[in-house]
């Protein structure tokens, strides 16, 4: 016989992981080799800043003010009789600025096509799909708020921006559904929570993650931040999105500045969070001592005891005899494991107590620390009583303004060190990948071909790299939007605009397609000009053949016997149009168009 050897597997592993098993580390598989690896997509930083968010508010004297209920949300309105100022880490928790969440989620909805640039824009810049959007919020009722907002600015339904919190059932639909819909159908675009798809739900054609609130945990980042990075095919993705043409990455838009935060390994009080405070209470009240119950319950009274009036306190502390503080304090005291062990040592006599001993010892420390509790309730329905009354302030008064919303410096940084990496990969294999060769030798000595491309692209879509033109474009569009042009869709021929551009030879990075197309009406022009026109026909034939040498640098006579010639007459509609000058016209429209 031997003891069994103990294998922990985590995706997010904190400081006590590590000690628990004294820092034997066997194996780590990081996020970045996950990506080189395409079983998680990579994601860039989008920061949104405000003044409102960054600095707090303040509401002038003589306005009338809403003051709202955080349960019932029941509201009244007084007049303020001086100026009422709050702190930006105050905001939806004692204040709500309904313009500053307005802000935030007009940037976002604004930014949207610079943050996805391959997208189909609609005629007033917006997108005319939006990306499946989870976006993070503070409470429950900070949720409402979100959802509200986003439905009024998006333009969309209520089945088009949902929350899915534990609460949601309250409204008639179960969250359980609401998450499938987001998951599968279409009309679901953006969906707001609060925990409840933070950790082990899978989403996967969720492409932006909004952080609308502050994490402190970077074990509880890390699990709402990979509700972005799931892989997903592109068959699937398109069904929900149709103009997505593949999840190459997620942006993460950081509207608190939770990434530029120094995150800690923590391991919350909190275990129940769908459970209200007073069912909370009930059941300990019943008897219940399970860890995640009392717990939970500890840190409601310690988070109440900071928020609660000096005249509640003394209400508590009268009807106690102790104040919550000291309540909430024996119980995480009665919950450490290694008070546990002391305790049963004490009691057995005996330096290594057995579990069953562990677990009377533990039993008998929690029934004590919840005594207070259990055993009064009068206590139980006062502090109930209490957590209802407080009231959220509405602030109408304060008219937010964006001050920033950009890229991320660490967005911006990856940005440059892929194109210089990319620069330097052009340098060191110009003489073994022909397409290099043949795009650095000025004049060209050779026509480029389809397969040189398609076998640059194969080379540097393998790892370590992963590079493909999309991940390319977005780099120098991060850098430098203005000299990029052309959207829509990547394809493997903009490598050639992107070798060009790399190596010094283009001024500007267009789309190769963008780039034939203006060659192919200048080609056009000149015809005209030499009074050579087209018919109707051989017009619509000739934008075929242009569209061809966009997506294979060449066309010849067997391309015409193909898709999408063949649909439109093949080989024979094209000599019954050009005749015997159909070999020279493919020859000069390769020539001109896809040099």
């Amino acid at each position: 016989y031997f003891d069994a050897f103990l294998i922990g597997l985590t995706a997010t592993p904190g400081t006590q992981t590590f000690g628990f098993f004294n820092q034997n580390l066997v194996m780590e598989y990081g996020h970045e080799q996950a990506v080189a690896d395409r079983v998680n997509v990579d994601f860039d930083v989008f920061r949104i800043r405000t003044e409102v968010s960054e600095k707090g508010g303040a509401i002038p004297a003589g306005f009338i003010t809403e003051f709202r209920d955080r349960e019932t949300l029941q509201q009244r309105f007084e007049k303020i009789d001086e100026d009422l100022e709050y702190q930006a880490g105050q905001l939806d928790r004692k204040v709500v600025a309904p313009d500053q969440i307005r802000t935030v989620v007009r940037t976002l909805r604004d930014s949207m096509p610079t943050m996805f640039p391959d997208r189909a824009v609609c005629d007033d810049g917006r997108l005319a799909h939006i990306p499946k959007t989870l976006i993070f919020a503070k409470t429950d009722s900070h949720a409402d708020d979100i959802v509200k907002i986003v439905r009024e600015e998006f333009g969309l339904s209520n089945q088009g921006a949902v929350k899915i919190t534990y609460k949601s059932g309250d409204s008639g639909a179960k969250p359980e559904q609401l998450l499938q819909s987001f998951r599968t159908s279409y009309p679901t675009r953006i969906a707001v929570t609060v925990d409840m798809i933070a950790t082990g739900t899978d989403v996967k054609p969720i492409e932006c993650v909004v952080f609308m609130r502050m994490v402190r945990s970077r074990n509880y980042f890390e699990q709402m931040k990979g509700r972005g990075v799931r892989v997903m095919n592109t068959e699937d993705l398109q069904a929900v999105t149709p103009d997505a043409q593949a999840k190459e990455r997620f942006v993460l838009v950081d509207a608190v500045g939770v990434t530029e935060t120094d995150l800690h390994d923590t391991v919350p009080l909190e275990r129940k969070h769908g459970v209200g405070f007073d069912r909370l209470l009930n059941l300990i009240g019943l008897g219940d001592t399970s860890e995640d119950v009392v717990s939970s319950a500890a840190s409601r009274l310690a988070r109440l005891d900071k928020r609660i009036t000096k005249t509640d306190r003394q209400e508590v502390e009268t009807i106690a005899g102790m104040s919550l503080t000291e309540i909430a304090r024996h119980v995480v005291d009665a919950l450490d494991p290694d008070r546990h062990y002391r305790a049963a040592q004490e009691a057995t006599g005996a330096d290594d107590p057995s579990p069953e001993q562990i677990a009377t010892a533990r039993e008998q420390m929690v029934r004590e620390a919840v005594k207070p509790l259990a055993g009064n309730s009068a206590l139980r329905e006062k502090l109930v009583e209490i957590r209802r009354s407080y009231e959220q302030i509405i602030d109408t008064a304060t008219q937010d303004r964006v001050i920033s919303g950009e890229f991320s410096r660490d967005a911006t940084d990856r940005a440059k060190a892929v194109v210089e990496s990319f620069r330097q990969f052009i340098e060191d294999h110009r003489d073994d990948i022909n397409a290099l060769d043949v795009l650095y030798r000025q004049p060209y000595q050779a026509r480029l071909t389809y397969a040189d491309i398609r076998e640059l692209a194969n080379v540097i879509g393998r790892p370590p790299r992963a590079w493909t033109p999309d991940v390319l474009w977005r780099a120098y569009e991060v850098l430098d939007a203005s000299k990029v042009r052309g959207s829509g869709p990547r394809v493997n021929t903009d490598l050639v605009s992107l070798v060009r551009y790399a190596l010094g030879e283009a001024d500007e990075l267009v789309a190769y397609p963008v780039l034939v197309e203006e060659r192919f009406q200048a080609w056009l022009a000149q015809q005209n000009r030499g009074g050579n026109k087209f018919s109707a026909e051989q017009l619509a034939y000739l934008h075929l053949i242009k569209d061809h040498l966009a997506a294979s640098l060449s066309a010849e006579r067997r391309d015409l016997q193909e898709l999408p010639f063949s649909a439109e007459g093949g080989l024979g509609k094209a000599n019954q149009l050009f005749g015997a000058s159909l070999d020279v016209l493919l020859a000069e429209l390769t020539r001109d168009l896809a040099a």
